[in-house]
C-alpha cells in the first residue's frame, strides 16, 4: 500500500510539473525555504531544505521532493512537494503530510499537527556555488 501511495504522489508530481512547463515554464530550484512554527514556544524558524535531503524541525522529519517557481513575468507562485513525518521514539514514524504546498495559499493544502505548523516561503535558486546550507 505504501508503494501505491508513493507511486501516486510521483504521478501527481509529474503531471503538475508538466502543467507548469506547458504553461510558461518554471525556474529550476535545488530546494525550498520553509518556515516552521512551534506552537508550544511560539517560535518561528526559517528552514532551508534541499531536495531529497531530510531535515528535522522538532520531532518532524521534512523531505522536499520538488520546488517549482513561476518566472518573474508571470503571477508569483512557488509550490513545493513535501513529505512530512512525525518521528517519535514510542510510536515510531507517523505520516503527517504528503503533497503540494503553495506559498501564495498556505491554507489550500495545510499540514495539520497539534504542535507544529510548516509552510512554504520560496524556492532556493539554483546556483553555481553550493553556498546554501540546510538546518
Amino acid at each position: 500500500m505504501k508503494l501505491k501511495i508513493k507511486f501516486k504522489n510521483y504521478l501527481i508530481l509529474a503531471v503538475f510539473i508538466t502543467f507548469y512547463f506547458e504553461s510558461g515554464g518554471v525556474l529550476a530550484s535545488v530546494g525550498a525555504i520553509l518556515q516552521g512554527l512551534d506552537k508550544v514556544t511560539a517560535r518561528i524558524e526559517r528552514i532551508e531544505a534541499l531536495n531529497d535531503k531530510p531535515i528535522h524541525f522538532g520531532s518532524l522529519r521534512i523531505l522536499v521532493r520538488a520546488c517549482v517557481k513561476k518566472p518573474p513575468e508571470e503571477l508569483p507562485e512557488s509550490a513545493t512537494f513535501l513529505e512530512i513525518t512525525d518521528v517519535r521514539a514510542d510510536e515510531g514514524e507517523i505520516p503527517v503530510f504528503s503533497g503540494w504546498m503553495f506559498a501564495s495559499s498556505p491554507s489550500l493544502s495545510a499540514m495539520e499537527h497539534a504542535i507544529y505548523d510548516v509552510w512554504v516561503v520560496d524556492c532556493i535558486k539554483k546556483s553555481s556555488d553550493n553556498s546554501s546550507s540546510s538546518r
